[in-house]
Protein backbone atom coordinates (compact mmCIF):
# COMPACT_ATOMS: atom_id res chain seq x y z
CA UNK A 1 0.00 0.00 0.00
CA UNK A 2 1.04 3.46 -0.79
CA UNK A 3 1.91 5.49 2.31
CA UNK A 4 -0.54 8.28 3.33
CA UNK A 5 2.24 10.87 3.07
CA UNK A 6 2.15 10.04 -0.87
CA UNK A 7 -1.82 10.39 -1.22
CA UNK A 8 -3.28 9.22 -4.81
CA UNK A 9 -5.95 10.65 -6.76
CA UNK A 10 -8.08 7.61 -4.05
CA UNK A 11 -7.02 9.94 -1.08
CA UNK A 12 -7.95 13.20 -2.47
CA UNK A 13 -11.81 11.99 -3.57
CA UNK A 14 -11.91 10.26 -0.27
CA UNK A 15 -10.91 13.05 1.48
CA UNK A 16 -13.14 15.76 -0.27
CA UNK A 17 -16.38 13.84 0.22
CA UNK A 18 -15.87 12.54 3.42
CA UNK A 19 -17.79 15.61 4.99
CA UNK A 20 -20.51 15.40 3.22
CA UNK A 21 -20.93 12.10 5.07
CA UNK A 22 -20.74 13.53 8.53
CA UNK A 23 -23.06 16.42 7.68
CA UNK A 24 -26.48 14.14 7.83
CA UNK A 25 -25.28 12.76 11.29
CA UNK A 26 -23.83 15.64 13.17
CA UNK A 27 -20.36 14.19 12.66
CA UNK A 28 -17.29 16.90 13.30
CA UNK A 29 -13.17 16.61 13.65
CA UNK A 30 -11.89 16.51 16.43
CA UNK A 31 -8.63 15.25 15.42
CA UNK A 32 -7.44 15.24 11.37
CA UNK A 33 -3.57 13.94 10.76
CA UNK A 34 -2.36 16.74 12.76
CA UNK A 35 1.05 16.82 14.42
CA UNK A 36 2.19 13.79 16.45
CA UNK A 37 4.66 13.33 19.18
CA UNK A 38 5.36 9.88 20.66
CA UNK A 39 6.06 10.58 24.12
CA UNK A 40 5.22 6.89 24.86
CA UNK A 41 5.47 3.73 22.72
CA UNK A 42 5.10 4.41 19.33
CA UNK A 43 2.09 5.43 16.76
CA UNK A 44 2.23 3.47 13.54
CA UNK A 45 0.80 6.44 11.37
CA UNK A 46 -1.90 9.39 11.15
CA UNK A 47 -4.44 9.71 13.89
CA UNK A 48 -8.65 11.20 12.80
CA UNK A 49 -10.84 11.53 16.10
CA UNK A 50 -14.20 12.06 14.86
CA UNK A 51 -17.60 12.78 17.32
CA UNK A 52 -20.67 11.83 16.87
CA UNK A 53 -23.73 12.79 19.06
CA UNK A 54 -23.98 9.33 20.12
CA UNK A 55 -22.81 5.75 19.75
CA UNK A 56 -25.76 4.72 17.46
CA UNK A 57 -25.53 7.41 15.24
CA UNK A 58 -21.34 6.75 15.54
CA UNK A 59 -22.93 3.08 13.71
CA UNK A 60 -25.63 4.27 11.37
CA UNK A 61 -22.80 6.73 9.63
CA UNK A 62 -20.22 3.78 9.30
CA UNK A 63 -23.16 1.75 8.64
CA UNK A 64 -24.57 4.45 5.56
CA UNK A 65 -24.60 4.16 1.83
CA UNK A 66 -22.35 6.86 1.60
CA UNK A 67 -19.64 6.73 3.67
CA UNK A 68 -19.76 2.78 2.60
CA UNK A 69 -19.20 3.87 -1.30
CA UNK A 70 -15.95 5.47 0.37
CA UNK A 71 -14.61 2.74 2.31
CA UNK A 72 -12.66 0.87 -1.05
CA UNK A 73 -10.98 4.19 -1.53
CA UNK A 74 -9.18 4.33 1.96
CA UNK A 75 -8.98 0.62 2.41
CA UNK A 76 -7.29 0.56 -1.32
CA UNK A 77 -4.39 3.11 -0.34
CA UNK A 78 -4.33 3.76 3.58
CA UNK A 79 -3.65 1.12 6.22
CA UNK A 80 -5.53 1.37 9.50
CA UNK A 81 -7.94 0.49 12.25
CA UNK A 82 -11.39 2.34 12.41
CA UNK A 83 -13.38 1.72 15.43
CA UNK A 84 -16.23 3.32 17.53
CA UNK A 85 -15.78 4.14 21.46
CA UNK A 86 -17.92 6.32 23.88
CA UNK A 87 -16.66 9.32 25.14
CA UNK A 88 -17.09 10.86 28.46
CA UNK A 89 -19.19 13.73 29.51
CA UNK A 90 -18.40 17.22 30.00
CA UNK A 91 -19.01 16.67 33.98
CA UNK A 92 -16.10 13.75 33.82
CA UNK A 93 -14.52 12.56 37.24
CA UNK A 94 -11.90 9.95 37.03
CA UNK A 95 -11.58 10.27 40.76
CA UNK A 96 -15.52 9.74 41.10
CA UNK A 97 -14.96 6.49 38.74
CA UNK A 98 -12.24 4.97 40.69
CA UNK A 99 -14.34 5.39 43.94
CA UNK A 100 -17.31 3.67 42.28
CA UNK A 101 -15.47 0.74 41.11
CA UNK A 102 -13.52 0.14 44.39
CA UNK A 103 -17.25 0.42 46.01
CA UNK A 104 -18.12 -2.38 43.49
Amino acid sequence: MRPFAEPGEDVFTYIERFQSTLDPFGGRFLVHGGQLDEVEGSWPGYAVVIVFPDRATAHAWYESDAYQELVPLRTRTIEGEVIIVDGVADDYDPAGMTARMRAA
